[in-house]
């Protein structure tokens, strides 16, 4: 899972940083960041960054839809370096899947995003420090305030369909955020996906995977093989509550892969297990939106 050992393990280890193009995962269909409709997956799609009110301030976060027409929306929870280029055009694929797509910025109470600018690096100790900073006090009450404002807004958008479920997505930290929007709107929330995620099946009697059976989501774990071979209890606890429910569920360790390796500006980007797990989450999608 991600904690403050995760980089410093590979900085150790002389890990080099990667620095990749979305595109490549996009496929030749991605145009520039900066245009106001881009093609992806043959669908044209247009994005805005947006403000949305929760009750503790003023949330920044990227909303994007496809062009024309209503659809299922989904919420995009990223990781610990949180709303950036990359997940906004992750954010873009997904709309040109046929969702209505918001990406947050989790860490709005204490810095707006990119909170990981281009001038500074997640692997130097100081921005390493201030974010774990921040996720130690995002605990699952703010996260809940957070969550109930960013469904609302979804559902109060001409583009969002409101007779078809929302579905969650959470990377690293966020994976634990898609289990408590699933409890949160149970009634609402039909799919939630965790790439990597840290703490979401754990031996403590608040473990996130104790709600599952409280929600009526489908839901996909795709876990790192480093993160299994730390926690390789996880995966059994979150099948365990899975299997008895109808749901689609899947729960699978992703061979050859660490922690942190589905977005594509990442030092350990796994371009065929990410385009595995992306192809997964839209088998959940269909089956649960």
């Amino acid at each position: 899972m991600c904690d403050e050992n995760t980089e410093a393990e590979r900085d150790r280890a002389g890990m080099p940083v990667a620095r990749r193009s979305f595109t490549a995962l996009a496929g030749a269909g991605a145009l520039a960041a900066s245009l106001p409709v881009r093609a992806m997956a043959g669908k044209s799609v247009k994005g805005r960054d947006v403000s949305i009110q929760t009750a503790d301030g003023t949330a920044d976060a990227y909303f994007v839809a496809p062009a024309t027409g209503k659809h299922p929306a989904v919420l995009i929870w990223p990781d610990i370096r949180g709303l950036r280029p990359a997940f906004r055009q992750m954010a873009d694929r997904l709309a040109g899947e046929g969702y209505a797509v918001l990406c947050v910025n989790p860490f709005y109470r204490w810095e707006k995003s990119p909170v990981v600018s281009a001038t500074s690096d997640f692997n130097d100790p100081p921005v390493r420090e201030r974010l774990f900073g921040y996720l130690k006090q995002l605990n699952k009450t703010l996260v809940d305030t957070d969550a109930k404002a960013h469904l609302a807004f979804l559902d109060a958008q001409p583009e969002v369909d409101t007779k078809r479920k929302i579905g969650t997505t959470g990377y690293c930290m966020g994976g634990a955020m898609t289990i408590f929007t699933a409890a949160l709107k149970p009634d609402r929330v039909g799919a939630a996906a965790s790439f990597h995620g840290g703490g979401v099946g754990t031996d403590k009697p608040d473990s996130p995977h104790l709600l599952i059976p409280g929600t009526n989501a489908g839901y996909l774990f795709a876990i790192a093989a480093d993160d299994d071979e730390k926690a390789p209890n996880e995966k059994l606890r979150l099948k365990a509550v899975l299997e008895p429910r109808k749901q689609w569920h899947e729960v699978e360790v992703y061979a050859g892969t660490m922690h942190g390796w589905c977005p594509p500006d990442g030092r350990v980007y796994n371009e065929a297990a990410a385009e595995k797990a992306w192809s997964r989450m839209l088998e959940l999608f269909k089956a649960s939106l």
